[in-house]
């Protein structure tokens, strides 16, 4: 018995669909759609809006203020006294340990050119 197709909800804005069809649930639904025109033959290629090209310099530009805000996961392995450290700046701070780590971790770069 072939699946149940899920239902695309109502949504209030542009972001909301956006949102919405960026979530795992979205995306099976895309993909589901997708492969069933193929099967059916009516995908269809659309050649998209006809926009100038943009500049490269600002091209780069935009990328690098994305790559700023943008974060990534990973696992480093640190001293425990200097996760000890950290924890405790933290504290007097009043911010998270892992924000002071970022952030000693910024300011070394940048010292380090």
């Amino acid at each position: 018995m072939p699946r149940k197709s899920t239902n695309v909800p109502r949504f209030k804005s542009n972001t909301e669909e956006a949102d919405w069809y960026a979530t795992p649930e979205g995306r099976r639904k895309t993909q589901r759609e997708f492969a069933r025109a193929l099967r059916a033959g009516t995908l269809i290629r659309n050649v998209g809006l006809k926009v100038k090209k943009t500049d490269h310099q600002a091209l780069e530009k935009l990328m690098e203020q994305a790559k700023e805000s943008a974060t990534r996961a990973i696992s480093i392995r640190i001293p425990i006294s200097d996760l000890e450290r950290a924890k405790r700046v933290a504290e007097k701070t009043g911010v998270g340990y892992q924000t002071v780590l970022k952030q000693a971790i910024r300011d070394g770069l940048k010292r380090a050119g």
